[in-house]
């Protein structure tokens, strides 16, 4: 006990504290450092670059900063205030985050002390990068950094840890849910809701690069009039990707019906798009409808946004009620399939609301303080349209693996009512076969069976132990002496060899 309460100690002692804080340190500067490396070489193939390269790093530690969703603060504006940015370019956020997660999935440790001093580490780094912007071109916004980097980076680093672990599900009553909500039914109905969430945004992609496609004579002749500079169109090209996993949020949320706005009280939805701003020239804003009414067309293209998340949630929910096609063993009810279907609904209105809050925000004062999805607008119409569409669907698909029997487990099912209708004739035969025995035999039968299962009396008889004796001789060849002799005792002769003497009276 002592041994492992040392190894314990060892295992957690002030060494792994320090590794851990190195390791998060590491991922942080990791994150920087590429995010740098772009920032760099774009300001090196800037023909006409703004500042030093003192400056730039100031820029790079800033968009590493933005990548987690912290809120910046430009302080060089036309009107000489300072103006918020708050946009978070999503694609820039998989790198950081990626890497965190990755280190966090390689520790060893308690789950618990891993996401305390690996996050401390990152955090550390953070703290440094976020006093670093101080004087340059974008700060941080202290109150947008306290609250939002921490929970990001304790985030990553448990999810990290929680797949390190196999992604183990907590066993019944340990979260101390009601008890028509056990553990497993509640992460299957998040599980449906985050790939609802997936299928929005997918159908969303869809809708931004159909527009796109139809307007793209527009496309182009922004991208060309932004500059003619080659490295200038890269900058842009590379911003446009950023942002493209932005554009179909956006995309998403126009499907479902809140849309998103453009500044200056502007409303884009697949009614109608009104009080538009005049937009600066940048390609995925081509993509906007124009002002006024929208066609019939828009509508049916809309409408496959909610109805693809809601049909996917109802496919995972009804997978995760009917494991197994056609057995309605372990399956669960209808009822308890359709309340799992709106709580899918409900845990991919929560991921679209945390996916609007990050794809849009503000990027100055005045007209442009909203400028994107608004994020509750959204998370309320993914719910109730993945809810609505889910339910219904759940039920369908419930009952269809519940009717069709899958092809292995038929097999399975007939090879098994086989081998079970074989035993029974099996056993059937063997008790005709008796039956007829004890008619033939009679008593005198029974009496021969237990004669035959009584044990012998006779094993030890003089006669029986003479029959086995000769043969053991006859099989040995002369070298097993005759029972006569060999029940004599055996004493030393004159010569001192053994002597055999009569056995007693």
């Amino acid at each position: 006990m002592s041994q492992m309460t040392q190894r314990a100690v060892g295992r957690d002692g002030p060494a792994r504290i320090v590794n851990w804080l190195a390791e998060g340190a590491l991922a942080a500067c990791l994150g920087v450092a590429a995010v740098a490396m772009l920032v760099l070489v774009l300001w090196i193939a800037s023909p006409h670059p703004h500042g030093g390269p003192d400056e730039a790093l100031r820029i790079a530690a800033g968009v590493w900063l933005l990548a987690h969703g912290v809120a910046l603060v430009r302080a060089e504006t036309l009107g000489g205030g300072t103006a918020p940015m708050g946009v978070t370019p999503i694609l820039l956020t998989a790198l950081p985050l990626f890497l965190l997660y990755r280190v966090a999935r390689a520790a060893d440790g308690r789950a618990w002390r891993i996401v305390l001093w690996l996050g401390a580490g990152y955090l550390l780094v953070a703290v440094g990068a976020a006093l670093f912007t101080v004087g340059g071109p974008l700060r941080v916004a202290p109150l947008s950094a306290t609250l939002v980097m921490p929970a990001v980076t304790a985030a990553t680093v448990g999810a990290g840890v929680w797949s390190a672990r196999g992604r183990p599900l907590p066993a019944d009553g340990t979260l101390r849910l009601p008890a028509a909500l056990p553990e497993r039914r509640l992460f299957d109905a998040v599980r449906a809701g985050l790939a609802a969430a997936g299928a929005l945004c997918a159908v969303g992609a869809l809708l931004v690069a159909g527009s796109l496609v139809w307007h793209w004579h527009v496309a182009a002749e922004d991208y060309t009039q932004l500059t003619a500079a080659w490295s200038g169109r890269m900058a842009v090209l590379a911003l446009c990707l950023a942002l493209a996993p932005n554009a179909a949020v956006w995309g998403a949320a126009y499907g479902l019906g809140p849309g998103f706005t453009l500044g200056a009280g502007s409303a884009v939805g697949p009614l109608a798009a009104d009080g538009l701003p005049q937009l600066p020239h940048f390609p995925l804003l081509a993509a906007v409808p124009a002002e006024g009414p929208a066609g019939s067309y828009a509508w049916g293209f809309a409408a496959a946004v909610p109805l693809a998340g809601g049909l996917v949630a109802g496919r995972f929910t009804a997978r995760a009620a009917v494991p197994v096609l056609g057995d309605r063993h372990g399956s669960e009810s209808a009822a308890r399939t359709s309340g799992a279907s709106a709580l899918a609904g409900c845990c991919c209105g929560l991921a679209m609301a945390l996916l609007a809050a990050f794809a849009g925000g503000p990027l100055g004062t005045g007209a442009l303080a909203e400028f994107g999805p608004t994020w509750w607008l959204t998370g309320a119409a993914a719910a109730g349209w993945t809810a609505a569409v889910a339910v219904p669907g759940a039920l369908v698909a419930r009952w269809w693996r519940l009717r069709e029997p899958h092809p292995l487990l038929a097999v399975a099912i007939g090879a098994r009512r086989a081998r079970a209708r074989a035993a029974t004739r099996l056993v059937s035969g063997r008790r005709k076969l008796a039956a007829a025995r004890r008619r033939v035999l009679g008593g005198g039968g029974r009496r021969r069976a237990a004669a035959k299962t009584a044990p012998a009396d006779d094993w030890h008889s003089t006669g029986t132990r003479h029959s086995r004796w000769a043969a053991l001789k006859k099989a040995s060849g002369g070298l097993v002496p005759s029972l006569d002799t060999a029940d004599r005792p055996l004493t030393p002769d004159r010569d001192g060899g053994p002597e055999a003497v009569p056995p007693p009276p």
